[in-house]
């Protein structure tokens, strides 16, 4: 039976071609391979082989580039787990052993900035309105470099190494968040110009947006779904939009009394995508269903009524990881609804009176978090709260944003200073 589904799909192959041919004008051709495979009845011309051919690239490439995610690029380790661990070693570095290994400067303070699934590029946002990408191995080669040597590169080669590799201007105002595509190579951001763009930073003469999405207020933050067919964002209104990136429709919850009560602080789709989570200057902690958009749990005043500063789901998905303005970090678990630990310490010189937000490092082993008033970044033992060393963030204006690679042991720091460190682990001999 399936010899002779095989010999029949062959049959239709050919077929296929032979219309094609016919079809590109290639009519010789098309009538020789008929005779060859002797085939009845004939083929009209027909450009189907070619859009069959479109489509199956396109689901090949598709495929390749999930298996990537879920296979190749995964950081060491299988995150935190506090209802199965006892005993676990870290597997990562202290955050105090880190070092600057770059440095890039915008016109006007650096605001937000975002890493790629890959870790290999990281994309930064200013209060100037450009956006920078850079390449994480260039940064690294950089900082190995001899001064001398790079002062004798010629333009090519100066043009070729830079770490910046895009530099994208669109919007007209500050750019305030930004999310990295999970499959295409498409980077999004948001803007107090009340806008949401898409740029395609493959290409490298693109400077413009491809197509973009008009919002009624600023925009704070945005968050791809994991297939990136979604896109939440969340604006100086305290209601949540989720578009369909490739419609652009726009869907809200059903229930008013689910939204915000002020202005949304951090929007996140939780890894395995069932769960989104959201913070607000109200004070509010809310988790909703990613299928029906209801709120599923609610974490009122969750930062002792202080605004919420930044949420984040640990890699398990079941927790979530928040800082406050009241200058405290937490970790909520959501089997249970209830804060599991906080990590104190941080804030101890003053009020802290910006946002900024709290991560977890690519294993998982430790929680960071950049003090306003020290401009230092503090860390934590993500499993006991165990305090560890500060680590001088060497910037001149407190620091807005910090992100952490997915794979591997560097972080960026966004800083008031206009400029953006790119942060990596110490080598074993220095």
């Amino acid at each position: 039976m399936s010899r002779r589904l095989e010999v029949k799909d062959r049959e239709q192959m050919y077929r296929l071609i032979i219309s094609q041919l016919f079809y590109d004008g290639h009519q010789q051709v098309a009538v020789n391979l008929s005779n060859v495979i002797d085939a009845h009845p004939a083929c009209p011309p027909s450009d189907r082989l070619f859009k069959v051919l479109q489509l199956g690239l396109r689901a090949e490439e598709a495929s390749q580039n999930q298996s990537k995610i879920k296979g190749e690029i995964v950081a060491p380790g299988s995150g935190i787990d506090l209802e199965y661990e006892t005993e676990v070693s870290t597997l990562s570095p202290e955050p105090a052993l880190y070092e600057t290994c770059y440095v890039t400067a915008h016109k006007a303070p650096c605001r937000t900035a975002a890493f790629h699934y890959t870790g290999q590029l990281i994309a930064t946002g200013s209060d100037d309105s450009s956006i920078k990408i850079l390449d994480v191995e260039r940064m690294l080669a950089k900082s190995t470099t001899p001064a001398e040597v790079i002062a004798q590169e010629t333009p090519q080669q100066v043009m070729e190494n830079h770490p910046v590799i895009r530099t994208l201007y669109d919007h007209n105002g500050e750019v305030t968040t930004l999310d990295f595509h999970p499959v295409h190579q498409i980077l999004v951001s948001g803007s107090r110009d009340y806008s949401i763009r898409f740029f395609e930073f493959s290409k490298p003469s693109v400077k413009k947006a491809y197509k973009s999405i008009q919002e009624a207020a600023g925009v704070r933050c945005v968050s791809f779904h994991p297939s990136g067919d979604y896109l939440l964002a969340g604006t100086e209104n305290p209601t949540i939009r989720l578009y369909d990136v490739n419609t652009f429709q726009c869907f809200v919850a059903s229930n008013p009394n689910d939204q915000h009560k002020e202005a949304i602080t951090a929007v996140k789709w939780s890894p395995n995508a069932n769960l989104f989570v959201s913070s607000s200057k109200d004070g509010d902690i809310k988790i909703w269903d990613g299928v029906s958009n209801k709120v599923v749990q609610n974490f009122e005043k969750a930062h002792d009524g202080k605004p919420v500063c930044s949420v984040v789901f640990s890699r398990n998905s079941k927790y979530v990881l928040s800082c406050g303005k009241d200058s405290l970090v937490k970790l909520w678990e959501l089997s249970t609804s209830r804060c599991l630990m906080a990590y104190t310490g941080a804030g101890t010189t003053g009020k802290m009176e910006h946002r900024t937000n709290a991560i977890f490092n690519h294993t998982e082993d430790y929680v960071l978090f950049p003090d306003e008033k020290t401009v230092s970044l503090c860390s934590w033992d993500s499993r006991s709260a165990e305090r560890q060393r500060l680590l001088n963030l060497g910037h001149n204006g407190i620091v807005r944003c910090i992100v952490h690679s997915p794979v591997g042991p560097s972080f960026l720091t966004c800083s008031e200073d206009n400029r953006a460190r790119f942060w990596h682990r110490k080598s074993s001999d220095s």
